[in-house]
């Protein structure tokens, strides 16, 4: 996915762009960590990089409301065949626009304060039911 779809979007904005990842074991695999070497050499924060990335840190995660609001609009209705489940992902996240976008830098500049604040002590964040630490 990374080589085929990420890294060929990122390209035209290098050296300008750091790769943020958790450390999901998918994500921490020697041949992932390698192909973000090569592409971001000392540009990625993760797990097994050079700029670690907190353990269990959604409270400081762009995305940390992208994957609930895809799946509560793709799965509204059954599926029905693999196509329907690409075109619905596709349109789930084609509808992200810019006030969406604004409001999670909002909450991320609401959350960042907090961190400093704590001096980075967990603390627990209740978002719309969503409990992060």
């Amino acid at each position: 996915m990374l080589e085929n779809f990420v890294f060929p979007q990122l390209e035209e904005l290098q050296p300008h762009v750091f790769l943020q990842q958790d450390g999901a074991p998918p994500h921490w695999g020697t041949i992932v960590r390698s192909s973000l070497n090569d592409h971001f050499k000392g540009r990625w924060i993760g797990r097994g990089g050079l700029i670690p990335w907190p353990p269990r840190s959604p409270d400081i995660t762009p995305d940390f409301f992208l994957w609930g609001f895809v799946k509560d609009n793709v799965y509204r209705r059954s599926v029905s065949n693999m196509d329907d489940l690409k075109a619905r992902i596709t349109t789930a996240i084609a509808s992200v626009d810019a006030d969406m976008l604004a409001g999670t830098w909002r909450k991320i500049e609401y959350r960042l304060d907090i961190l400093r604040d704590t001096k980075g002590h967990t603390w627990k964040f209740i978002d719309k039911g969503h409990e992060t630490f």
